[in-house]
């Protein structure tokens, strides 16, 4: 989790390009290559990487040994939470960098191939540099989960070109924090991108979308999210005297911001940065083999 809020800066920072695309009027072609843009776009991307991937090899593994290159097996650990982190970075990535090669004008296959890959690309770097340290090590884990959250994003654009289906992620504190605060975090703002206990991830589908309800009255903005958590986890793997680890299977509404329209532009840059949160809402969960109702979760 070292580069979780420097992936979330480079999607933060790629919103900017998308902000207005939802205004018919303002919605660019696929086929309008705008060299300007284009060239904005390519430099604005390759510094990010390029000084996210220099500061994290200077600031980060300078402080470790170095090792021939090598995979680790971590499949096993946190009951796979981490590996959904992984998906839905990746996935968020790659879902604004069609966004962005859309505003650059790029053609419909390249600006999805391109922009769809970025999350995959970008993280594979990073996966580079932990097999070079002795206290980390490249895992194939990751590497798949980033290569399906990519996938997600890219094959939603061809088939439909929209993301009908939004991965999305949620917080709330847990108990279990105090209990290893240096490795699930010492505060809220560390506990969000720390602790796996506290977190859930989400695939949020879009019901109008889905169903192609024609009805102008059903609300475009309204979702179905099936969620994933897991909790009881004071380590990466179960060690004697934690507690039981439970998962979590959840059901629940949600609301698509980048649905509701607004021609403040400034709302929008909201809406548009803040989608990848789901909202809190009435939630059915299954756990233990039974079911609970919530009738808040986040």
């Amino acid at each position: 989790m070292k580069y979780f809020a420097l992936i979330f800066y480079l999607i933060l920072t790629n919103t900017s390009y998308s902000q207005d695309w939802d205004i018919p009027e303002l919605k660019p072609q696929y086929d309008t290559f705008n060299i300007k843009k284009s060239r904005t776009l390519l430099i604005t991307k390759a510094s990010l990487y390029s000084a996210t991937i220099i500061g994290l090899n200077s600031l980060w593994y300078k402080d470790y040994p170095r090792s021939k290159f090598h995979f680790i097996n971590d499949n096993a650990e946190w009951n796979k939470m981490d590996k959904l982190g992984h998906m839905t970075t990746s996935y968020y990535i790659g879902v604004a960098g069609i966004e962005s090669y859309k505003w650059a004008g790029f053609k419909r296959n390249k600006a999805i191939w391109y922009g769809g890959l970025s999350g995959s690309l970008f993280l594979t770097v990073i996966e580079i540099l932990d097999g070079y340290s002795e206290q980390w090590g490249a895992s194939k884990g990751d590497l798949v989960a980033n290569t399906t959250g990519s996938l997600i994003c890219i094959g939603q654009a061809f088939l439909w070109d929209e993301q009908k289906i939004i991965l999305k992620y949620s917080f709330r504190p847990s108990p279990y924090a105090k209990c290893n605060a240096e490795l699930l975090g010492a505060n809220i703002p560390q506990q969000a991108l720390k602790d796996y206990n506290g977190q859930t991830y989400w695939a949020s589908a879009n019901i109008k979308s889905i169903c192609n309800i024609e009805n102008e009255n059903f609300p475009k903005w309204i979702s179905l999210s099936v969620g994933y958590g897991s909790n009881g986890m004071i380590h990466g793997y179960h060690q004697e005297g934690d507690p039981e680890r439970i998962k979590q299977y959840l059901l629940s509404l949600d609301v698509d911001l980048s649905r509701i329209k607004s021609k403040n532009k400034f709302v929008k840059s909201v809406l548009n940065t803040f989608g990848f949160i789901k909202i809190p809402m009435p939630t059915l969960e299954y756990r233990n083999n039974k079911f609970l109702f919530h009738p808040i979760y986040y």
